[in-house]
């Protein structure tokens, strides 16, 4: 079997049911194929980290994975069905939105606005009201948000904006978390805290996370595989079988080197008139 085709994962600790399987998918956007012919199964509580160059795919995949986009041709089911739009066993954070200095919702009121944002300003009966603070006020703790909690949103740190966004993201008690760089505009200090974070939820929720990132060395302590986009293909697989100087020069069929540094961090390099042309700080 081509390695950077496909890796499933029967010898790991996770449960045996899947919670998304991928059947030699391929999509298409318009007359670019994006990518084709994937073929990989994620197990219930697994940690994905998606990574890959701009363009590749990485979030055309979550659409998918969220019903906004059809596949060309292929199969994907998400925890057993196909996906559909508005499911709620899906929590999604996407792309990192720019909020408003000057905005003055409360984070509390910001976090409940994905649980009632069809009834701002209506008044709701007591027992209902009781309920929603109390599901609000559980997402706010679990993401590390309770001392913020009520304080404007606009006088937010980045990392303090996006721990909102994932308690949004948890509010239907999700089964599957699917964000879309939430690392992004982070200092090195916060991603590291915001991924610990969202691993510790997981874990202790038990919720299958696919996250996007641009550099994997925040989340490689708690990533358990890395799916890896790029030349309209896609390899899921452990860090040290997908990262590596001969599986990554195979998909970019050009020449890559892989380094690791002393304290364990991955290091990419391409060369940039054949196409890998960033250095790629995964």
């Amino acid at each position: 079997m081509d390695p950077m085709v496909q890796y499933d994962a029967p010898q790991t600790s996770f449960p045996h049911q899947s919670a998304i399987l991928v059947d030699q998918a391929s999509i298409r956007l318009g007359k670019r194929l994006i990518w084709q012919e994937a073929a990989f199964t994620i197990a219930t509580g697994e940690f994905i980290t998606i990574i890959g160059p701009n363009g590749a795919g990485k979030s055309t995949l979550l659409r998918v994975l969220l019903g906004l986009l059809p596949l060309s041709t292929g199969a994907v089911t998400i925890l057993g069905q196909v996906p559909h739009r508005g499911n709620p066993l899906i929590g999604y954070v996407p792309q990192r939105r720019t909020l408003d200095a000057d905005l003055r919702v409360r984070a509390f009121d910001f976090v409940a606005l994905g649980l009632d944002g069809h009834r701002w300003g209506i008044a709701i009966p007591f027992h209902a009201r009781h309920r929603r603070q109390q599901v609000v006020h559980e997402a706010l703790e679990a993401v590390g948000a309770t001392a913020y909690a009520y304080r404007a949103v606009g006088k937010l740190s980045g990392g303090e904006q996006q721990r909102l966004l994932l308690a949004q993201a948890l509010l239907a008690q999700p089964k599957i978390l699917l964000l879309d760089e939430p690392l992004a505009s982070l200092d090195m200090r916060n991603q590291s805290a915001m991924a610990r974070e969202i691993a510790q939820v997981a874990r202790t929720r038990g919720i299958t996370v696919l996250l996007v990132s641009h550099d994997v060395n925040p989340l490689l302590p708690f990533t358990d595989r890395v799916l890896y986009v790029a030349q309209q293909r896609i390899a899921l697989g452990t860090a040290e079988e997908i990262i590596t100087s001969e599986h990554l020069s195979q998909l970019y069929d050009a020449p890559i080197e892989v380094v690791r540094d002393s304290r364990g961090r991955v290091l990419v390099f391409g060369q940039e008139e054949q196409g890998a042309a960033y250095s790629l700080t995964y």
